[in-house]
């Protein structure tokens, strides 16, 4: 059997143990929090019991993350933790809206294959051929821009081939070459999982958990946090990451200098072969930039003539991230491409193909948070964990909610870690006597950081997948870049979020 069905066999055989333990384990776990004497009120311990199931079946996946948390909110009602109207009102939340909106907006991106070109324009670039490392630097930075906008995994799914392709050039060298080419290789394809994850902290619609962060910070009072404040504060703690990883891949494809001339010759025939611009990417340009303007001016208004400025709060009001996404959204279906055949930039069919179960996954686990702070269950733990841990300082907060978010994310995926390490850092913020945004963001920004297993996140897996990975050179470089994470978030929040938001 070859190494790459080997090692997708054995993936397989992880998960199906993971998923049938989960069914096992979960009700165990109602059951023992259910009959466990915690001194709560009846409410908050009976979501203790639910959250329990909850939080087994979202980190083994026994059943689908969205239907996990479907269950999990309809288990709260039925058990007379909170009302219906109560329990479900989260799955409204405008940032649901503003999900929707942007995996439309990315949707058409693809649709149109404005990712690829993006992707083929920078990699033909002469400086990218100078170099195997400037190579490595402009596929991973192509990985980080686009990820900042689409899916981490679509993004690595539509660069894959790319990297592939790449490599088939490169092998075709001597000897000496074919063997440097191949730990490249794997250097080359990891670059790309990690600088599609690093990419994603540094916008809200980057990535699921950023929305999930900001939709607890928002609904708790914690902090409300406008799109531009977000990408200040990210921006640095992302390039830090990034520039640590490439420096660490420098050493990687020494003596494979004269095998790039091949290859940007092929990169540009593919550039290419795509032809002019159609119509359908000039309108998505135009949808997605007046979006992304909507999304900034806030924060550009605020920075030049102060939050005070009439206008910051006019734009504020009018155009929140939620409304300024459908609205860049409903652009795609009425921008038309040929008016005589009644089409547009997008129909419905293609636009219905979006991640609805990350949308769904989000509303529950918003709900699930939401209702243990109505229920007293999120001060409760907070407590609890303050006289356990005796954290205090705002910087300890930070990295304690870095690592617990950062070491969840290994073995669930980041918008399960995000959804149970939020609500409960700023629930041990506040017990702390702290300000719950800096923890809470740092448990946000943490969640994306699952580096170094192929289980960890889709984009790993992705590249695990083609045999060129060996595991140890993931172990190896995942573990130092979640060290490099953890410093750079906690550092990055702890020092930086304050001046930029205004928060102790």
């Amino acid at each position: 059997m070859p190494e790459r069905e080997q090692r997708t066999d054995h993936l397989s055989r992880f998960d199906l143990w993971r998923a049938r333990s989960g069914l096992v384990l979960a009700p165990l776990a109602f059951a023992a929090v259910w009959w466990m004497p915690l001194g709560l009120p009846p409410p908050a311990h009976r979501l203790a019991a639910i959250l329990a199931a909850v939080g087994i079946l979202w980190v083994t996946e026994a059943i689908p993350m969205a239907v996990t948390a479907f269950v999990g909110v309809a288990s709260a009602v039925v058990l007379g933790v909170a009302p219906a109207q109560q329990a479900f009102a989260p799955f409204a939340d405008p940032l649901m809206f503003l999900f929707v909106g942007s995996f439309i907006l990315a949707r058409g991106i693809f649709v149109h294959g404005l990712d690829r070109r993006m992707a083929l324009a920078i990699l033909s670039w002469r400086f990218a051929s100078r170099s195997p490392w400037r190579l490595l630097m402009a596929y991973s930075s192509t990985a980080a821009v686009l990820s900042m906008w689409i899916s981490n995994t679509a993004t690595v799914a539509m660069l894959y081939p790319i990297g592939l392709s790449i490599l088939a050039v490169l092998e075709q060298g001597t000897f000496h070459e074919r063997k440097a080419a191949r730990r490249f290789g794997a250097g080359l394809l990891l670059s790309c999982a990690f600088g599609a994850s690093i990419g994603g902290l540094v916008t809200p619609v980057g990535t699921p958990p950023n929305l999930i962060g900001l939709g607890f910070l928002r609904r708790t009072g914690a902090a409300e946090i406008p799109f531009f404040s977000w990408m200040v504060v990210a921006l640095p703690i992302a390039l830090v990451m990034w520039g640590w990883m490439v420096w660490r891949f420098r050493k990687l494809g020494m003596g494979m200098e004269a095998a790039l001339v091949a290859l940007r010759g092929k990169l540009v025939e593919q550039r290419r072969a795509l032809g002019p611009w159609s119509l359908g990417e000039r309108n998505t340009v135009l949808a997605f930039g007046v979006t992304v303007a909507l999304w900034i001016a806030p924060g550009v208004v605020a920075l030049v003539g102060g939050r005070e400025h009439p206008w910051y709060g006019w734009l504020v009001a009018t155009f929140p991230e939620g409304v300024c996404a459908l609205l860049g959204a409903a652009l795609l279906f009425v921008l038309p491409i040929d008016l005589k055949r009644h089409r547009f930039t997008l129909t419905w069919s293609e636009a219905a193909q979006i991640d609805w179960w990350i949308v769904f996954l989000y509303g529950g686990g918003l709900a699930l948070g939401s209702l243990a702070f109505h229920t007293g269950l999120a001060e409760a733990a907070g407590r609890a964990l303050t006289e356990a841990l005796g954290v205090k300082q705002p910087i300890g907060l930070v990295f304690t909610a870095t690592v617990s978010a950062t070491a969840l994310s290994e073995m669930t995926s980041n918008t399960s870690a995000a959804n149970m390490v939020v609500p409960v850092a700023i629930a041990f913020a506040h017990a702390a006597g702290a300000d719950a945004a800096l923890p809470a963001l740092g448990a946000t920004m943490a969640a994306s950081l699952g580096f170094l297993l192929p289980v960890s996140t889709p984009t790993n897996a992705i590249v695990y997948s083609s045999g060129r990975v060996p595991l140890r050179f993931m172990l190896r470089y995942g573990a130092l870049l979640d060290l490099a994470g953890i410093v750079a978030v906690t550092m990055g929040v702890g020092l930086l979020a304050p001046l930029v938001l205004g928060v102790d």
